[in-house]
C-alpha cells in the first residue's frame, strides 16, 4: 500500500477530534450571547416549575393537615382543649324605630354563616332535599336576633331586681350540684352537699338526659356559652356529656323509659342552642343528627308522641320538638319545613276557638296525669298547661295574634289561672314556663298582670337556706319525675323570660 505524502501533511496539520469539540458551557455561552431569547425561554420554564410543582404540592399538604385537625375533633378527650377560630360576626342593621321598642334585650349576633362549609362535618340529614328549609330571616332560634341574652339580667332594675337575684342564685346553685363529668344527677344530686342537713327532692333517674339538657338550657338562656359568659365551663361539661350520650342514630340517652322522648326533644333543643350560640362547629353533626332522630320518630304526616310513628299524636310532647326544629332551622340545619307545616295544622285541630283552649291529644281533652292519685294531688283544672304551649308554639311558628283571633282568645284563657304557690304543693311550674314565655310575647296588658302574679310565686319561694339556697322544692306536678333539679332549672328559665326572647311580632 503506497502511502501519498501530501496527504500525511495534511491530516497532521489537523486537530485530533477530542480537540476540536467544544466545552458544554462554551458552546451554551456562545448560542446565549447570539440569542438572547433562549436564555429568557429557559428563565421563564424554570420559574413555571417552581410555581407549578408548589401548586400542585401545598393541596396535598393542606388536605394532609385538614385530615389531621379533623381527627383530633373526633377526639372527646380533646374536647375541652379544642379552640376554633372565631368567625367575623356580620353587625346587623338595625333600624331606629325597632331599636326604640326593644326594651329589655340586647341583640347576641350569631354568624349568617355559622358553617363554613368547606371546614364542615358533613353529616347527612334524614329528609329529602326537596324539603329542605332554609333560615326565613328571624334570626336565631332562642337567641341571635331575638334574644337579648348578653348581660340581659343586668338589665332587671327597680321591681325587677328580684327576678334578677333569684336567676342568680338558681344558676349558682345548679352549677354547684352538677357532676365533675357535666351531668346532673337526678336523684343523687345532694352528694354535692358537704355540709349541714343534704337537699331532698330526688328524682327519676331514667330523666337525667332530660334535666341535665333543661338546665344547660338555662345557663344558656342567661347568655353564657361554651365561649365566653360566667358559666362557660358549665356549658362546656354538660355539652361535652350529652354528646357522650348520643347513639348512633342521633337518640341523646336510652328509649329505656316509656316517655324518653320528652328527654330526647328538650336534648336536642339545647344541643341546638349550644351548637348555634356558641358558634361550635364540631357540635353541628349532633346537633343535625339530635334532629334527624326526631324526623324519624315522628308519625308520617303528623307529630310527635311516645313511641316512634305509632299515629299517636299529643302536643306536650310535639311543644318541644318544634322548639327543637325552630332552633335547628335559625341555626341553618336541615329542617323538614312540611313537618312545621304539620304542626300548624294539628294546632288548629286542637284549639277550640270559641276559648282558645288547647287541647291534649284532642280538642277538649285536659292534660295528662300518672295513674293513681296524681290528679287528686295536682287537680288539672288548676292551669292550663297545654293552652300555654299551644300559644307560645303559634308564636314559634310564625302566628300573629293580630292575624289569628284564638291566639288572644288562648291568652284570655291563661289569664283565669295565673301562678299562686299553694302550700299544698298542687302547682304545675311547667304551666308557668309555658305560660310566662306566651304572654310576654303578647306583651301588655297579658304580661303586665302576669308578672304581678308570677313574683310573689316564683320569686318568694326560692329556697334561702343551707345547701338548699337558689333551688326551688319539687313541689308540682311534675316535680316527682325531674326533682329539685327540674324545678330549678325550669323556673330559673321561667324568668329568664324577661330577655331570653326578644317580641317576636310587634
Amino acid at each position: 500500500m503506497t502511502i501519498d505524502p501530501t496527504k500525511l501533511q495534511i491530516e497532521s496539520h489537523t486537530p485530533p477530534i477530542w480537540e476540536q469539540e467544544e466545552d458544554f458551557s462554551q458552546v451554551m455561552s456562545d448560542q446565549l450571547r447570539h440569542a438572547p431569547w433562549l436564555a429568557i425561554s429557559i428563565l421563564a420554564h424554570l420559574i413555571g416549575g417552581f410555581i407549578l410543582y408548589f401548586a400542585l404540592d401545598n393541596p396535598r399538604n393542606l388536605r394532609a393537615e385538614k385530615s389531621i385537625q379533623m381527627e383530633n375533633e373526633e377526639k372527646e378527650e380533646d374536647f375541652e382543649e379544642e379552640e376554633e377560630e372565631e368567625e367575623e360576626v356580620e353587625e346587623e342593621i338595625v333600624p331606629e324605630e325597632e331599636v326604640q321598642e326593644t326594651e329589655i334585650s340586647e341583640t347576641e349576633e350569631v354568624s349568617e354563616n355559622v358553617i363554613d362549609e368547606a371546614d364542615s362535618d358533613t353529616v347527612e340529614s334524614a329528609f329529602d332535599s326537596n324539603q329542605w328549609n332554609t333560615a326565613v330571616g328571624l334570626g336565631g332560634g332562642a337567641g341571635g336576633k331575638w334574644g337579648g341574652r348578653r348581660g340581659g339580667r343586668k338589665r332587671l332594675t327597680g321591681k325587677r331586681r328580684g327576678a334578677a337575684r333569684a336567676i342568680d342564685l338558681g344558676l349558682k346553685w345548679l352549677k354547684d350540684h352538677q357532676d365533675e363529668n357535666g351531668k346532673w344527677d337526678c336523684d343523687g344530686f345532694m352528694k354535692h352537699d358537704k355540709n349541714g342537713p343534704l337537699c331532698d327532692g330526688a328524682g327519676n333517674p331514667v330523666h337525667d338526659v332530660g334535666i341535665t339538657a333543661l338546665a344547660l338550657l338555662a345557663f344558656l338562656g342567661d347568655g353564657s356559652t361554651m365561649r365566653s359568659g360566667p358559666y362557660k365551663d358549665v356549658v362546656k361539661q354538660s355539652v361535652k356529656w350529652l354528646r357522650k350520650q348520643q347513639g348512633p342514630n342521633g337518640l341523646f340517652g336510652t328509649a329505656a323509659s316509656h316517655d324518653f322522648v320528652y328527654d330526647h326533644a328538650i336534648a336536642a333543643y339545647a344541643m341546638c342552642e349550644a351548637y348555634g350560640l356558641s358558634n361550635y362547629k364540631t357540635l353541628r353533626k349532633n346537633a343535625q343528627k339530635g334532629i334527624n332522630y326526631l324526623e324519624s320518630h315522628r308519625n308520617p304526616y303528623a307529630c310527635w308522641r311516645y313511641q316512634p310513628r305509632d299515629n299517636d299524636n299529643d302536643i306536650s310532647v310535639t311543644g318541644w320538638c318544634i322548639m327543637a326544629y325552630k332552633s335547628a332551622k335559625d341555626f341553618k340545619l336541615d329542617v323538614n319545613a312540611q313537618a312545621l307545616k304539620i304542626c300548624e295544622n294539628f294546632l288548629d285541630e286542637l284549639t277550640d276557638q270559641a276559648s282558645g283552649r288547647c287541647g291534649y291529644t284532642k280538642k277538649g281533652e285536659q292534660s295528662s296525669r300518672h295513674p293513681g292519685d296524681h290528679a287528686t294531688r295536682f287537680p288539672i283544672d288548676r292551669g292550663e298547661a297545654l293552652t300555654a304551649v299551644g300559644l307560645f308554639c303559634r308564636f314559634f311558628l310564625g302566628q300573629d295574634p293580630k292575624k289569628t283571633p284564638v291566639m288572644k282568645l288562648a291568652a284570655d284563657t291563661l289569664m283565669t289561672k295565673k301562678p299562686v304557690w299553694d302550700k299544698t304543693g298542687s302547682q304545675d311550674h311547667y304551666y308557668w314556663y309555658y305560660a310566662t314565655y306566651a304572654l310576654y310575647q303578647m306583651g301588655p296588658p297579658y304580661w303586665d298582670n302576669w308578672q304581678k302574679s308570677l313574683t310573689p310565686s316564683v320569686v318568694k319561694t326560692q329556697r334561702e337556706d343551707g345547701n338548699f339556697k337558689g333551688s326551688w322544692n319539687p313541689s308540682g306536678a311534675w316535680g316527682e319525675d325531674g326533682g329539685r333539679v327540674y324545678s330549678t332549672a325550669i323556673l330559673v328559665l321561667t324568668l329568664e323570660a324577661y330577655y331570653r326572647y326578644t317580641r317576636l311580632v310587634r
